[in-house]
């Protein structure tokens, strides 16, 4: 955990919406700062030095560096929640991380050894293969950047990124940390993925034997021993200890990619052809293993308070790459496996690989039982147009291709799915008797007892008009006709806000037919369920986009599920990340106008 200052003179009391409490750190770039919302949520606000503000050059960084962050999926672990850029001083705030460091961790208990260094060393391969198959390149990989949470390892970074400038000089040009810079961020070579690679292998180096590997009493004898010097590597362990020395070769191009890192690790050989997916989630399911940092030595642990083994690295999914106050990332032209040119188009998803000897009754999760038998059920509402609508066994809708996609994510193809509908009082009972593996039904996420991965989407109430109509937001209602759709909440929203006739109907199939005679001005609902409907009418129907409420729409499994909860949640930030969501959007709802939400949602905890 870094450690907290005081605010200094001179130091913002506020910035934006939050109350700042003390400083974090500093960089080349600005000042982080420890703050805190409304709701008293902690957040770490990196502010872009005053010297810079004037600088476009530094805005510029600083805007690419929001738009990386945005990138990462929203379940990672520092997702950014606020910016602005505009404003005098510009500022990222994002999400606090709270854990020792890997360095911290090191130096107060001492070097890490057996299985406890296997799975480290797993756990940050697992990382990078999914950082790089995500595009980004991390650039500053050191033991600062692993924190040691209290739900697992992370990956992280500080800020460390220094501003371009016209001097040339090392301090200037080069990004990260010289004892663990690879010899092309040195020379000012290109830098790509084998950059990470090297400083994978130096971060292990240390974890494995306490001493930085290119230690030197000057930034000067730091730099020529990475140049020049081999590391000593003769306190690790085989097979790690050869890993890491091919990791450490001077030239890019002969270092292993993250991918074969990993495959080594895990025993595989050393194949880049191997399937990222499931790569990824063996490397997740033994890095989950890693147990917490250790109290320092001295500390108190009362019985029954011993830590616990953890069951998360958060540092691993689609893109899982911590970017804790906006700091040095790197979007990168390179492939996965270090070749030039436009990147590869499949970045990874968490899925699961089969038990050894499943038995079909033996089954952990239902990500274990996918993997297995290619088979999955998932039930849905199939009275839906646009989202879910079952015609003859015929299944259509955005929620039936999100459900088909999470599918093939977790191993099973189109034909092993198979949609059951479901009412909502059946849910519940479908997970827990096994009848449904999975439940995608706009179930919102609330206290029912389940496991939600997600939310998939964010939808709002809003109301539904005709196009051409000359309302154009709310208060336009005033005094008009609105249908009202049996036993349903977003009248009641509705009405809170503007005053209107009610028109009563049963189904929104009735009220839909009263808004295109002209019967009603308008209709409440679910700005998703209001686009289905009208997307099937013969004339053009708009969302007015009042946006009144958020429905966090999850996907249900059973209660404790958190394996295949984490695996799901993997898909769906894939799904945002290569593009899916706003593919999906735009074939089932493009004769409405509405502006359907495309960034991926807060993501929920899996429990």
């Amino acid at each position: 955990m870094p450690e907290l200052e005081p605010l200094g003179r001179g130091d913002p009391q506020q910035l934006g919406p939050y109350k700042l409490t003390g400083r974090i750190g500093e960089g080349g770039q600005g000042v982080v700062y420890l703050g805190r919302d409304a709701a008293g949520q902690r957040v770490a606000v990196k502010l872009l030095h005053v010297k810079f503000t004037g600088d476009v050059t530094a805005r510029s960084r600083f805007a690419r560096e929001l738009k990386a962050a945005e990138r990462v999926s929203s379940f990672c672990t520092a997702k950014v929640v606020h910016a602005d850029l505009d404003g005098d001083i510009p500022y990222i705030a994002s999400e606090y991380i709270e854990g020792r460091s890997l360095r911290e961790a090191v130096e107060a208990g001492g070097p890490l050894t057996g299985s406890a260094l296997e799975r480290l060393a797993v756990g940050m391969a697992t990382a990078l293969t999914a950082i790089h198959h995500a595009g980004i390149v991390h650039r500053d990989f050191k033991p600062d950047n692993v924190l040691m949470a209290a739900d697992g390892p992370r990956v992280v970074d500080f800020g460390i990124a220094r501003i371009l400038d016209s001097t040339g000089t090392i301090t200037s040009r080069a990004v990260g940390t010289p004892a663990y810079m690879a010899p092309e961020q040195i020379s000012g070579a290109e830098v790509g993925p084998p950059a990470d690679v090297f400083a994978w292998g130096s971060t292990l180096a240390f974890a494995a034997t306490g001493t930085v590997p290119f230690a030197g009493n000057s930034i000067a004898a730091v730099l020529n021993r990475v140049l020049n010097d081999d590391a000593d590597l003769s306190g690790l362990p085989e097979p790690l200890r050869g890993v890491v020395r091919a990791s450490l070769t001077k030239q890019p191009a002969e270092r292993p990619t993250a991918d074969e890192i990993l495959l080594r690790l895990l025993g595989r050989g050393s194949r880049a052809a191997a399937a990222p997916t499931a790569l990824l989630t063996e490397g997740l399911e033994v890095a989950a293993r890693v147990t917490a940092a250790p109290p320092p030595p001295g500390t108190a642990v009362a019985p029954g308070n011993r830590p616990r083994r953890r069951r998360r690295w958060a540092a691993v999914a689609a893109a899982l790459l911590v970017l804790a106050t906006g700091g040095a990332l790197a979007a990168w032209q390179w492939g996965p496996y270090g070749a030039m040119g436009t990147p590869t188009p499949t970045p990874p998803v968490v899925t699961t690989t089969p038990p050894s000897s499943p038995t079909p009754t033996s089954f952990d999760s239902v990500a274990d039982k996918a993997a297995a038998t290619r088979k999955l059920t998932i039930a849905m509402r199939d009275l839906v147009p646009g989202i879910a609508l079952n015609s003859s066994g015929n299944w259509r809708g955005f929620e039936v291709d999100v459900g088909t996609y999470i599918a093939k994510q977790l191993g099973v193809p189109a034909n092993g799915v198979t949609f059951r509908a479901s009412s909502r009082d059946e849910r519940i009972g479908l997970l827990d008797s096994g009848k449904a593996d999975l439940v995608i039904a706009t179930y919102s996420i609330n206290d029912d007892p389940v496991t939600f991965a997600g939310p998939y989407y964010t939808a709002h109430v809003d109301v539904l008009v005709r196009a051409g109509d000359p309302i154009t937001r709310l208060a336009d209602l005033s005094g008009r006709k609105m249908c009202s759709p049996a036993s349903n909440a977003s009248v009641g929203i509705v009405q809170g806000k503007v005053k209107v006739q009610l028109v009563p109907a049963f189904t929104y199939a009735d009220c839909m037919a009263l808004l295109h005679q002209g019967v009603v001005d308008a209709i409440p609902g679910d700005d998703l369920l209001l686009a289905g409907f009208a997307q099937r009418d013969s004339i053009r129907y708009k969302v007015l986009g009042a946006k009144l409420s958020d429905e966090r729409y999850g996907v249900a499994v059973k209660k404790g599920d958190v394996r295949t909860c984490r695996a799901i949640r993997g898909a769906i930030a894939q799904m945002y990340e290569d593009g899916t969501v706003a593919a999906l959007l735009r074939r089932h709802f493009d004769r409405v106008e509405f502006r359907p939400e495309l960034r991926m949602p807060n993501g929920a905890a899996c429990r």
